[in-house]
């Protein structure tokens, strides 16, 4: 692959100017960079261009520091995987089973509701009609959205995926902890990652160097989308980072310094089949080829936000994509996998 950058940056040229990518693409192999660009304007109105240093927002793609946040007070004893969601937290889950597990709310198979149900919801902003988006700053904001609601399934009976189930965790890693989840995030994963442009930042005080999340219209106008959103992220999505400081939290987490050899493991180990040679682990996708690991990665999909990651361990490559726009790292993501495999 070092040897082919050249064909290799082609390729990427081409497929990120074909879907009009708006955002950053930064792939390394072993130690060095072998990719890095960026297209597209972090700020249209003032068309400020996005760098490789810009701040994205990475939707679900966070849901990875949430299953890192849970291993590691597993790991310190205390917290277990097996210890069910009704000996932990104290709110009012009337129709809960009484069986769920931080396993099951780990791997998206605890049937609980949903908040945001993508197979009978279409668009995501319809959740804030009667709930403002700009109310929703805290973990606990979420619950009247589905804590009185049915159980879906028995718990451990399928995958279904579920973002209720990771606000869930966050509130576990605030009742464990004794920290916001999003200081906890900040002080064991980012700082010891040293990921010093990441954080949970609020719609309503950006910094500098952040990109707006824009959504094109059919007619061809756009919007951003601070109404489109919870005013700051949490457990289950809308963290902002950088390309750069995503690949410095898969080395830390493959190299270790997140959590040790024996809860790294358990974290990417494939726990449930979801489709064929897709699995989920703790947080992170595995997907695999002929019957072995393919690669790790990570999804993000919200209003004005798309986000792909991976990891390919046989061919030691870490790859980012994040963008301020609804689509293109997904086809960013297969071109270059088609150049690396030969497909």
């Amino acid at each position: 692959m070092v040897g082919k950058k050249a064909g290799l940056n082609k390729v990427i040229e081409e497929v990120s100017k074909g879907v009009s990518l708006s955002g950053v693409v930064y792939m390394k192999q072993g130690d060095e960079v072998v990719s890095k660009a960026a297209y597209g304007y972090a700020n249209r109105s003032e068309k400020i261009s996005n760098s490789i240093n810009t701040r994205f927002g990475i939707a679900s793609g966070c849901k990875l520091f949430t299953a890192i946040a849970i291993c590691q007070l597993v790991q310190d004893g205390r917290l277990s995987f097996d210890d069910r969601l009704q000996d932990i937290l104290v709110y009012d889950f009337e129709h809960f089973s009484d069986d769920v597990t931080v396993h099951h709310l780990l791997t998206h198979t605890s049937g609980i509701p949903d908040y945001f149900d993508e197979e009978v919801m279409d668009d995501f902003e319809e959740l804030w009609v009667k709930y403002p988006m700009y109310t929703f700053r805290e973990l606990k904001d979420f619950l009247p959205l589905f804590q009185h609601e049915q159980m879906k399934f028995t718990p451990g009976e399928k995958f279904h995926y579920n973002n209720a189930g990771f606000i869930l965790l966050g509130l576990i890693v605030e009742q464990v902890s004794k920290l916001t989840y999003q200081d906890y995030v900040g002080e064991f994963i980012f700082k010891k990652a040293e990921m010093d442009w990441s954080g949970f930042i609020a719609f309503d005080s950006l910094p500098s160097n952040v990109a707006l999340g824009y959504i094109d219209n059919p007619d061809g106008t756009w919007r951003t989308n601070i109404y489109s959103l919870p005013v700051r992220g949490g457990s289950d999505g809308g963290a902002f980072t950088t390309a750069p400081d995503m690949i410095k939290l898969w080395e830390s987490l493959f190299n270790d310094r997140l959590l040790s050899e024996e809860y790294t493991n358990k974290l990417l180990y494939p726990h449930v089949v979801v489709e064929e040679e897709v699995n989920y682990g703790y947080g992170v996708w595995v997907n695999k080829r002929n019957g072995s690991i393919f690669k790790y990665h990570l999804m993000g999909y919200d209003p004005g936000v798309s986000f792909r990651s991976s990891v390919y361990p046989n061919h030691d490559i870490k790859l980012v994509i994040p963008s301020n726009k609804e689509e293109g790292p997904s086809d960013v993501t297969k071109g270059i996998e088609n150049y690396f495999t030969g497909r």
